[in-house]
């Protein structure tokens, strides 16, 4: 769909032609805007026919739906509620989630998989309840997997102190933060080992005296921290009046973008 506001003929015009012409761009009225909505099926690029369009235009695109905000803007916030152990010291194992709580383009898979559907550099961040029922100090392991590979220089490693007496635990809140860049479909998972099976990221319920919240076991949460999801759309090629729109994967219907033209 394209918007059409009048223009000058080629030898002019009069005073008031011209005055709304001048006034209609300084209100931000020009004709280089247009609605794109991408093709489905899975298809990887959508064409775009504009007769503005030349070879050297600039073509941006921003969000015009809630199915196109969905990939330019994701995020994802995940809990479990669960206490989770190991049962050996030199087996790593996932971390598990049973509760999204808020999910834009990142998702859950197999318990423990935080799945991006676009492309770009993601700020991982966790926050862990760690409990050690030893009366030894021990450590506990945490890092990141991507795409079932370890991702090198990831790993945290938290100290606990030996139990303060037989039925009082230490406790520790194992956090970190961690930049990944992802391709789209990509996952990520967190890992973690133990020193002992004494080790355990444990969850509390709801507390009274004064009444306070659950304590989940595991929170992780997944935002994109740049522009690369914007640039999921772009324009791979381009002629006199068309263009070759190369993007994701798309199978979702109503995924409508508006255009600018530069140039």
């Amino acid at each position: 769909m394209t918007i059409q506001f009048r223009t000058l003929p080629a030898f002019g015009a009069d005073q008031r032609s011209v005055a709304e012409i001048v006034n209609n761009i300084m209100n931000g009225k020009t004709n280089n805007t247009g609605t794109l909505t991408l093709a489905t099926g899975g298809a990887l690029t959508t064409t775009l026919t504009d007769r503005r369009i030349g070879p050297d235009s600039v073509i941006v695109f921003v969000p015009a739906s809630a199915a196109a905000f969905a990939d330019y803007s994701p995020y994802g916030a995940f809990q479990d509620g669960t206490d989770q152990t190991v049962a050996n010291t030199t087996t790593a194992y996932p971390i598990t989630f049973d509760t999204t709580d808020y999910s834009n383009g990142v998702t859950l898979s197999n318990s423990s998989r935080l799945n991006v559907k676009a492309a770009g550099l993601y700020n991982i961040q966790f926050s862990i309840q760690l409990k050690n029922t030893t009366n030894d100090s021990q450590d506990a392991d945490i890092w990141f997997r991507k795409n079932g590979t370890d991702i090198t220089g990831s790993n945290s490693r938290f100290g606990l102190a030996q139990r303060k007496a037989s039925g009082d635990p230490y406790h520790l809140i194992g956090a970190m933060n961690f930049f990944v860049d992802l391709a789209a479909n990509d996952y990520i998972q967190l890992m973690w080992r133990a020193s002992d099976t004494g080790v355990i990221i444990e969850h509390y319920v709801a507390g009274t005296s004064p009444t306070r919240p659950a304590t989940p076991s595991v929170i992780a949460t997944v935002n994109l921290v740049s522009l690369a999801a914007s640039t999921n759309i772009y324009a791979s090629s381009q002629g006199q009046g068309t263009a070759t729109i190369t993007h994701f994967a798309n199978s979702t219907a109503n995924k409508t973008y508006r255009y600018a033209i530069i140039g």
